[in-house]
């Protein structure tokens, strides 16, 4: 790559690349987002999740165990 090329970020992810990140199957990621624990937005026909909500999700994971250690 030369110093030239930009590489984009994605700005928001689908569920199918929210399961790749997550090491989770797409019908789980799509049972979060039903329940309210992933946040995601519908863009026409499409649900979105922005890189922040599955920041969010991590962390409340995360907090989760440690309260339940």
């Amino acid at each position: 790559m030369s110093a030239r090329e930009t590489v984009l970020k994605p700005r928001w992810y689908s569920p199918a690349e929210v399961a790749i990140l997550l090491g989770f199957g797409l019908s789980k990621v799509k049972m979060k987002i039903a329940t309210g624990e992933l946040r995601s937005v519908k863009d026409g026909k499409y649900r979105r999740i922005l890189p922040e909500w599955v920041d969010e999700y991590i962390n409340e994971q995360v907090s989760r165990s440690e309260e339940a250690a």
